[in-house]
């Protein structure tokens, strides 16, 4: 739900799980065919999750950082792996790049930017849920536009302040 100033979008877990079933569809429908799928962790992770079981490819992960400061509402310097994580061989033929959002695009155009540079990758596409209207970097495949560039509150952030006392309270009887 997009708040009426448009600086906040809340997700449900419900609206998540949608939105990333639309981007596979939207994939699929493209008829482009990819061998494996690269996931940018952390916020990657899920959707790219989700599209490996649904076209049956492979997934690899590779990890970025680059917000950090004041609970990770502050970008900071971007931080790229320099391995990427897969059950065997490397990343190659075409690849299906992952991410939760392009936010500014800064991480979405170094980690293109670096894959390309990869002479085993030979094509490589890039998909996302949501496209900010500040992004500088616009993937391949997305699902929602979000043109006031809002901060958006995803589902999973409930456990960025939960440790587990917090968590060991809800199920004490």
């Amino acid at each position: 739900m997009l708040t009426e100033d448009g600086k906040h979008l809340y997700v449900s877990w419900d609206e998540y799980h949608l939105l990333t079933e639309r981007l596979a569809l939207k994939v699929a429908a493209s008829g482009w065919e990819f061998d494996q799928i690269l996931c940018l962790a952390r916020g990657g992770m899920r959707p790219g999750d989700v599209l490996s079981r649904v076209f049956d490819k492979p997934l690899a992960i590779m990890s970025t950082s680059s917000y950090r400061a004041e609970a990770g509402t502050i970008q900071g310097r971007l931080d790229m792996a320099k391995y990427i994580t897969m059950p065997k061989g490397e990343l190659a033929g075409r690849v299906l790049l992952v991410d939760d959002l392009a936010d500014t695009g800064i991480t979405l155009r170094a980690v293109v930017e670096r894959l390309r540079s990869m002479p085993a990758i030979a094509e490589l596409r890039a998909a996302v849920i949501w496209v900010k209207g500040v992004s500088s970097y616009t993937p391949d495949y997305h699902v929602e536009d979000l043109p006031t560039s809002p901060w958006i509150h995803q589902p999973f952030e409930e456990y960025d302040n939960l440790r587990p006392e917090g968590l060991a309270k809800k199920f004490a009887v």
